[in-house]
């Protein structure tokens, strides 16, 4: 072979072999995977940015569905609990439901504080929040019920102090759950997980199993597991009673965002059903 064709053949070969090499990669790169693409598309998002028409009210005194001073609402793409048309809390707990219960998922969400804090709210509910979930139907809380029967993911912040104060715990209103293997007769059980500021945007995970395993996530570190989620103990009052079976396994519920006098700003809600 004549050197011309000797050198214009191997350049031949080294473009076939960077084309079998480079395939692989600008497959992978050009967009989702077939797997990625189904695992995106199993995400449900629960808060659209623009509205809350998929979600129900309930504040403490007034009656489901009324949303008072717009306690709840949507600004520059966030959902707000905002208390400018208040004059005075007077105990007006309120909770955001999602429309449908869930039964076991992985919810996501991020959150933020702001700087709104009623006076003559209860000097615990200072940064401090919550979501709910495997909560009693909103329909079914009364007029005067100032809490859910739910377990809750509590939501805090710093109090500026320097002192720690942990986000991701466990409350139990009307409910109770199992700590370690045992039943753990407190409301509150404290996670594991760093403080933040107050005006810091924080991400929050929630993963339920039906009425066996919860986990806390916080900014990717699980922050506290528990089990056996079920209704009993108290703090929730003037409820049905035919609501409250004390010892009833809690398999699923509605999932609600929480008002108790603290100002706080919710994005990027969304969920996925597990098996």
């Amino acid at each position: 072979m004549i050197p011309a064709l000797k050198i214009g053949f191997r350049r031949y070969l080294h473009v076939v072999l960077l084309a079998v090499i480079l395939l692989p990669v600008m497959s992978c790169s050009s967009g989702y995977t077939g797997k990625e693409k189904r695992q995106e598309s199993e995400w449900q998002t629960l808060f659209n940015g623009k509205d809350i028409d998929d979600w129900i009210v309930k504040i403490h005194h007034h009656a489901v569905g009324d949303n008072y001073a717009q306690t709840f609402r949507v600004q520059d793409g966030v959902l707000q609990v905002n208390y400018d048309g208040y004059k005075t809390f007077d105990e007006r707990y309120g909770h955001l439901f999602y429309k449908e219960p869930f039964s076991s998922y992985h919810l996501v969400w991020e959150y933020r504080f702001t700087d709104q804090w009623l006076k003559d709210a209860p000097d615990y509910t200072y940064r401090n929040s919550g979501i709910m979930f495997h909560s009693q139907d909103p329909k079914t809380i009364l007029k005067e019920q100032d809490w859910p029967i739910s377990v809750e993911f509590q939501l805090l912040a710093g109090m500026g102090d320097g002192k720690p104060r942990p986000t991701g715990n466990m409350c139990s209103p009307g409910t109770e759950v199992f700590y370690k293997g045992e039943m753990d007769p407190r409301h509150c059980i404290d996670s594991s997980s760093d403080t933040y500021a107050w005006n810091q945007w924080v991400k929050g995970e929630l993963i339920v199993y039906g009425d066996s395993l919860v986990t806390h996530i916080i900014n990717g570190d699980t922050v506290l597991q528990y089990t056996h989620p079920q209704i009993g103990g108290g703090v929730a009052n003037n409820y049905d009673p035919a609501i409250k079976q004390d010892g009833k396994r809690l398999t699923q519920g509605y999932i609600a965002l929480q008002s108790e006098g603290q100002g706080i700003e919710f994005r990027n809600i969304k969920i996925k059903k597990l098996d």
